[in-house]
């Protein structure tokens, strides 16, 4: 197993069927380790986790975080987001629910120890009955994930910073925690991303390396545009420099929505080149 590094650069990818074949195309990126997002097209059994197992011995690659997405999400733009996404919705949430438990399962066959995804939307009012019924499913969700000594993560930017540190103290878990997304809160238009992360710090153990411009004011419910890293309104320097100040030592995976193969893998390894060169 490679020795992880403080602030270490890593690749934010998603499961495909050819593990092998996956890890190598992200390791050929320059890194050693990355965060493995899983659909809800996966099938997840004993046979996909052996694979995924052999492939990252193998390459000698590991995983920081392993990411749950769930079928019927779409994030189209923040009123779709708010229908689709997480564990918001109450028709997908039973489902939802066990679908998280076994992504678990299969973070822990790998011995990942840490679990993450976007649970939604949070209600801002701490009375709405989805604010409560979905904490206490993050709760609960915790509370497996803890089973298996594995921190859960929530992914930042569907809601203000002050939002989401009120959530935290109303879940009290102590492994609940925070996977820091500086892009989502231009995206979402929820707050300027390194005062964000600076409220957020404590519970903070990764970071995605991802840049991106603010919503269009004259389309309201529209999300902003990503852009290449380095290229949006993150200031990415001044983010990397704001991790250090406050003695940040997880993992930072890129994560691009860069489309095309060849352009993808290109987007990816440059940004690893300048997160190295500012971590």
């Amino acid at each position: 197993m490679p020795l992880i590094r403080d602030r270490e650069i890593g690749i934010f990818f998603w499961a495909e069927p050819d593990a092998g074949a996956t890890v190598r195309a992200v390791k050929g990126c320059g890194v050693a380790g990355g965060q493995l997002g899983v659909d809800g097209s996966v099938v997840l059994n004993q046979e996909t986790a052996a694979r995924w197992k052999e492939a990252l011995k193998k390459e000698d690659f590991h995983l920081f975080t392993v990411f749950a997405a769930y079928e019927g999400e779409s994030y189209a733009d923040i009123p779709t987001v708010q229908r689709t996404v997480g564990f918001i919705p109450r028709q997908t949430r039973a489902a939802r629910d066990v679908r998280t438990r076994a992504v678990i399962d299969f973070a822990a066959a790998l011995g990942v120890k840490s679990f993450g995804c976007h649970v939604g939307c949070i209600p801002p009012d701490r009375s709405h009955p989805d604010y409560r019924e979905v904490l206490e499913l993050v709760r609960r969700i915790a509370d497996y994930a803890a089973t298996f000594g594995m921190t859960f993560c929530l992914e930042t930017g569907q809601e203000p910073a002050e939002e989401l540190l009120a959530f935290f103290e109303d879940a009290a878990r102590s492994n609940l925690k925070i996977n820091f997304d500086p892009a989502n809160m231009i995206l979402y238009g929820s707050g300027e991303p390194i005062a964000a992360f600076r409220l957020l710090r404590r519970h903070v153990v990764s970071c995605h390396g991802k840049d991106g411009d603010w919503p269009d004011p004259a389309k309201p419910g529209s999300l902003g545009t990503e852009r290449p890293l380095g290229e949006g309104s993150v200031n990415i320097p001044k983010f990397m420099a704001a991790l250090r100040e406050t003695g940040f030592t997880g993992p930072i995976c890129v994560e691009s929505g860069v489309h095309g193969e060849e352009q993808r893998w290109q987007a990816l390894a440059r940004a690893v080149r300048l997160l190295e060169s500012l971590r």
